[in-house]
């Protein structure tokens, strides 16, 4: 074969890897496309407990206040590998103290770290992203505000190929362009409240849906419960309004749930979701009572 005849496929080989490298390169959100916004650190820590941070970013093992050190460490088994969590805390150099905000944004928009990698997604940017930016800065804000741990944690221990963060871009091209679930049609405007935290700083959806064998939620069963994200031999429980899920639950009982962690049969909240109970019951009443209403107004799957 002639040299002349080798180029031109060498050639399609290059340009494609060098359109994949485009496509899946590390995207940043730069400070200039921020909005203008002085910070609510009230509003921040609505959506601190919202989110449930301390709940993965507090030590192992904290509890009471200790939970507001943001030392990290946790270890997250998955069937993909085992995830460390970073300190979230606000030193500066082993913390996220010395990020901007638009390093924060875009970590939580866009799954990107300030030296330009790719994030893992079980840190749950792709419901993050569905945050308003001008509550991801707030956030920042409150963040700050809290003390400082030097503590350096592991790094993932995961097998090949995830142990390839690369690829990682790929991923994001699969599962960050989804839109997220339409609002159920309503006039209630606690339903759009209760949608906009469930999808996004609550990110019920990422223990609530299945995945598929990429780890992207299955949106087809939004909600509609699946295996434990983390290998565990449990299930997520279904909490769409159908028989199998929480269709007997009043709005009232799943307000109160997420209040006192007990069921409309007085049974007690157990397993991980103690920890997520325990944060929404720190949030004001109405953002419970938004959750329960969408939760009702959503589509039932068995």
């Amino acid at each position: 074969m002639s040299l002349r005849l080798l180029v031109w496929p060498l050639a399609l080989v290059l340009l494609a890897v060098a359109a994949a490298v485009y496509l899946t390169w590390p995207e940043r959100i730069d400070a200039a496309q921020l909005p203008a916004h002085e910070a609510d650190l009230a509003n921040g820590e609505r959506l601190f407990w919202a989110g449930g941070c301390a709940s993965c970013h507090a030590a192992p093992g904290a509890k009471g206040e200790d939970k507001l050190l943001l030392a990290g460490g946790l270890e997250l088994k998955t069937p993909f590998g085992s995830f460390t969590v970073p300190n979230l805390s606000s030193d500066p150099q082993a913390g996220i103290g010395g990020w901007s905000d638009a390093d924060f944004v875009t970590a939580m928009v866009k799954g990107t770290s300030p030296d330009g990698r790719h994030y893992y997604p079980s840190f749950p940017y792709a419901s993050y992203r569905h945050m308003r930016l001008e509550d991801l800065i707030d956030l920042k804000a409150f963040l700050d505000t809290l003390p400082p741990s030097d503590a350096r944690n592991g790094d993932h221990d995961l097998a090949f190929p995830y142990s390839i963060r690369a690829g990682l871009g790929a991923w994001k091209l699969l599962y960050l362009g989804q839109p997220a679930p339409p609002v159920p049609d309503s006039d209630d405007p606690l339903v759009a409240r209760g949608a906009y935290l469930v999808t996004g700083a609550g990110h019920c959806a990422e223990c609530h849906t299945p995945r598929d064998a990429f780890g992207g939620l299955d949106s087809a069963r939004w909600l509609a419960g699946g295996p434990d994200p983390e290998g565990g031999d449990g299930a997520i429980p279904n909490i769409t309004p159908s028989q199998a899920g929480i269709g007997g639950w009043s709005a009232a009982d799943i307000a109160y749930y997420l209040e006192s962690g007990f069921t409309p049969d007085f049974d007690s909240v157990g397993g991980s979701m103690a920890s997520v109970q325990e944060n929404w019951a720190k949030v004001p009443d109405e953002d419970r009572r938004a959750v329960a209403a969408y939760l009702k107004a959503i589509a039932p799957l068995p």
